[in-house]
C-alpha cells in the first residue's frame, strides 16, 4: 500500500476529470437546469413550473408540495425521490428512473410517463388523468386510490375508462 498506491489512486481520480468532481459536489443551491445534480437536496414548496430537468440527478431529493406544471424531467434519475402533494400537471417524464418514487396525493394530469421506471413507486391517491404510460415499468407500483381516467396504458393502446380508481380498466 502506502505512498506509491496512494500515488496511484490519486493519479486515477485525476484521470476521471471534471465529470466526476461535479457528481461529488452536488449543490442544492444549482438553478434548474439539464442535468442538475440534486440529489439528497430538499426543493420542497418551490415553484419549479416549466424547468428544464432533463438529465438530472434527484436520487433521493424531496419537493414536496412543489409546483412543476409543464416540467421536463426526461431521463432524470428520480430514484426514492419525494414528490409528495406536488402539482406536477402536465409534466414529462420520458425515459425517467423512478424507482421507489412516491408521488403521493399528487397531480400528476396528463403527464408522459413513456418509457420511465416506476416500479416500487408510490402513486397513492394520485390525479393520472390523462397520463400517459406508453412502455413504461409498473412491476409493483402502487395505484392505490389512483385516479387513472383516460390515461394511456402500457400497452400504448388501450385507453382506462372513465372512473378508473387503482387499476386500468
Amino acid at each position: 500500500m502506502g505512498q506509491r498506491h496512494t500515488l496511484a489512486v490519486f493519479a486515477g481520480v485525476l484521470i476521471l476529470g471534471a465529470g466526476f468532481a461535479a457528481d461529488v459536489n452536488a449543490a442544492c443551491s444549482d438553478p434548474a437546469e439539464p442535468g442538475v445534480n440534486w440529489r439528497r437536496c430538499y426543493q420542497d414548496s418551490r415553484d419549479l413550473s416549466g424547468v428544464d430537468l432533463t438529465g438530472a440527478e434527484l436520487r433521493d431529493a424531496t419537493f414536496q408540495r412543489s409546483t412543476l406544471t409543464d416540467a421536463v424531467l426526461d431521463d432524470a434519475d428520480a430514484y426514492r425521490a419525494k414528490f409528495i402533494s406536488a402539482d406536477m400537471a402536465g409534466a414529462s417524464l420520458r425515459g425517467a428512473r423512478l424507482t421507489s418514487t412516491d408521488f403521493t396525493r399528487s397531480d400528476l394530469t396528463g403527464a408522459d410517463f413513456s418509457n420511465a421506471d416506476l416500479r416500487n413507486a408510490r402513486l397513492i391517491n394520485t390525479t393520472l388523468v390523462g397520463a400517459n404510460f406508453t412502455g413504461a415499468q409498473v412491476g409493483s407500483t402502487d395505484f392505490r386510490n389512483a385516479d387513472l381516467s383516460g390515461a394511456i396504458w402500457i400497452d400504448g393502446e388501450r385507453v382506462c375508462a372513465e372512473g378508473s380508481t387503482g387499476q386500468c380498466h
